[in-house]
Formats: C-alpha cells, structure tokens, sequence
C-alpha cells in the first residue's frame, strides 16, 4: 500500500505526506511541470504540461490498495476500477457507493458552466477540512 497523491492544487499534501512517514508507507506525488515540490525522501513523479497528464501517470501507477488523494472525481473513479482507494482533500471517501452521485454532480455542474451559469466555488479552506482529512486518512491506514 501506497499514498499517491494528485497533488497539483492539492493544499493537503504536507499532511499526507506526514501521515505515510509516520505509518511507515511510501507516498509518491504526481505533478505537471508549473508545480515543484522538493521533500526529502519522498518521490515525485513529474510530467509535461498537459490536460491531465499528471492524472494518468498516476493511474497507470496504481496498485491494489494504494490510497489515492485527489479531488478530481474521474481520476477517482479511474483508480476504482484499478483497485484503488480514493480520498478526496476534504476527508471523503470515494467508493463504488458514491462515485456514481459525485460523477453525476459533477457533469450537471458542467452543463450548467456551459449553459452561461456562474456557480459558486469553493469557500475558503478551514482547518475542520484539514481535520477531516486526517482522521480519514488514518482510519483508511488501519
């Protein structure tokens, strides 16, 4: 078992990468070119730029059981069907129970964006998100 982590934007990865030291699992980081990360012992897999480029080195990286940090809901549902256990940033657990209703939400959303809707995005990140993943992180690690 392995934490891979989508983490271009991705605003937890120190803390996954934390949790695997401490759990003793390897983690590896999936970026493009425009994002550098630099920490020590920790592989980083990076990739030219290109509409997700960095995705799928990860899914073609993946192995059964390996924990997938991401919050792009087609690399999840990717690395489902690859044995894979996604987790988004916010601590939620993406299976084959709710992958289908996160999909769904997703698609309705982009018809909308194409149809001249303005939605709303993401509020600010609260540290109870930071927490959240934690916890749901190390529950996935026991």
């Amino acid at each position: 078992m392995r934490i891979l982590i989508d983490a271009d934007g991705c605003p937890v990865t120190k803390a996954a990468i934390k949790i695997a030291d401490k759990h003793n699992i390897e983690a590896v980081i999936f970026c493009d070119t425009s994002h550098i990360f630099d920490y020590p012992g920790i592989k980083v897999i990076t990739v030219g730029k290109g509409a997700d480029s960095a995705d799928f080195a990860l899914v073609n990286s993946i192995e059964a059981n390996d924990i997938i940090v991401t919050q792009d809901y087609g690399l999840a549902a990717m690395a489902l069907s690859r044995k894979g256990r996604p987790l988004t940033q916010n601590g939620v657990i993406i299976s084959n129970n709710n992958i289908d209703m996160l999909l769904a939400t997703r698609h309705a959303a982009k018809k909308a964006r194409m149809a001249g809707k303005h939605l709303k995005g993401p509020s600010k990140r609260t540290r109870e998100q930071d927490i959240q993943f934690e916890i749901s992180l190390k529950s996935m690690l026991n």
